[in-house]
């Protein structure tokens, strides 16, 4: 679904019920993905997050993670979104003191660098990962983590895009591609944690949970809308179940480059 700002607010406010029934039972805290608080803040801890720390949150969406991260940790938090009316919404629930800058990752404004670099769901839409890949490194000072999340696995067929709704937007990559992605820039792998169990799970209650609360979706969203999103979470909690897609926690460390003289 592709969000006017009015839409994206009427989508917040739609699926909200759904998603904190789903959550349960650790509390919602805003995430519109399959992540739980739990599994943010141990991503947030392996990379060092800390009082001070300077975090760029690329894709922040409504800033539910970073502002966890934001609000557990005391770190100093950026977000970054294409989306003027996501980036309201992050506003609104942010910590005091984060800032937001509108621009489309992996295009990025920004002369500066960060300890730590967060992509939270995200790493699935973007085709061309080594250009992301480069440009996280870039904006990480030397010794800095980059922290995200990913769908493993072999490439989609052409049925399999077909069979689910934003096809077009998923771009899975196996774990040796993506360790070479990393490694090309700079990057090592220093901890890796397995989800899909846990997000297979996730995904089930949210089909269940959207599908209970269908009548009052499709009033505010329309039907078209509903079934697209049950349609996309039927095939993500297949893929999942079956470990077709496998969901994998990931923190690197920027290494320093070769001296001239080795």
């Amino acid at each position: 679904m592709t969000a006017a700002p009015d839409f994206r607010h009427r989508a917040v406010a739609a699926l909200a019920r759904a998603r904190s029934t789903a959550s349960l039972p650790e509390a919602y805290f805003g995430q519109e993905s399959f992540v739980s608080a739990k599994e943010i803040l141990a991503l947030a801890r392996a990379a060092g997050v800390g009082e001070g720390t300077r975090v760029l949150d690329l894709c922040c969406g409504v800033s539910g993670p970073g502002s966890l991260i934001a609000r557990s940790t005391r770190c100093l938090m950026f977000g970054v979104d294409s989306s003027p009316s996501a980036l309201a919404l992050g506003r609104a629930r942010a910590v005091p003191g984060s800032r937001f800058v509108a621009a489309r990752v992996p295009t990025l404004p920004f002369t500066t660098t960060f300890d730590v670099v967060l992509l939270i769901e995200t790493m699935l839409a973007f085709a061309d990962k080594p250009r992301l890949v480069d440009e996280v490194a870039r904006l990480l000072v030397r010794g800095g983590r980059f922290a995200f999340t990913f769908e493993e696995g072999p490439p989609l067929s052409a049925a399999e895009r077909a069979s689910i709704p934003g096809g077009d937007t998923v771009w899975l990559i196996e774990l040796v591609a993506m360790r070479e992605v990393l490694e090309r820039a700079g990057l090592v792998v220093r901890s890796l944690a397995d989800h899909t169990a846990e997000h297979a799970a996730f995904a089930g209650r949210l089909l269940a949970a959207f599908a209970s609360d269908g009548a009052a979706i499709a009033a505010a969203l329309g039907g078209t809308n509903l079934d697209s999103l049950l349609a996309a979470h039927a095939r993500w909690t297949e893929w999942l179940g079956e470990a077709r897609v496998r969901k994998l926690a990931v923190v690197c460390d920027r290494m320093e480059p070769p001296s001239r003289e080795d």
